[in-house]
């Protein structure tokens, strides 16, 4: 019996180190121009593209992670344009003040007018990272809107944990 109850006891603190290990975070990221764009139509009907780009992004409220701040990255995307909506895989590559870097996958869906991107949403996940952040695991959800110039801006909330 007093076994049991120190497994128990174990098992819950265990469950409670590890809830406590994921740290929320947020920020907003401001992203350029795209530096690189192209696209292609499928041609099956009007409208329907394949588009990839890249552009470069600051953060104007930085994530925290590990006390280090976010500063800037490079974001590439693919999507898939069907009329006034879109699906896209992105990658994206976090530079930390220090320099280390993140590495994000990004799932998302948006909104497009007369080919032109407008909002977007979706959800993202660490798949790795360098120095402090090498072998972050983490999750989230970014919601974006575009501007006229072509610039984006992204709200990002999420956690993370850190081995």
């Amino acid at each position: 019996m007093r076994t049991r109850s120190i497994l128990a006891l174990l098992l819950v603190l265990g469950l409670a180190v590890g809830a406590a290990a994921q740290t929320k975070v947020s920020g907003t990221a401001q992203c350029g121009k795209p530096e690189a764009q192209h696209s292609i139509p499928v041609g099956d009907r009007p409208n329907h593209v394949f588009a990839i780009s890249q552009a470069k992004c600051t953060w104007t409220k930085p994530l925290e992670i590990a006390g280090i701040q976010s500063k800037e990255g490079v974001s590439t995307i693919f999507a898939e344009i069907m009329g006034n909506t879109s699906r896209e895989r992105e990658f994206y590559v976090d530079t930390m003040a220090n320099g280390d870097k993140g590495y994000v996958r990004v799932q998302s869906t948006g909104t497009v007018k007369d080919g032109v991107p407008q909002t977007g949403e979706g959800t993202w996940t660490y798949v790795g990272g360098t120095g402090k952040l090498k072998g972050i695991k983490g999750k989230g959800t970014v919601k974006g809107k575009y501007n006229p110039d072509g610039t984006s801006t992204w709200e990002v909330e999420g956690e993370y944990t850190l081995p």
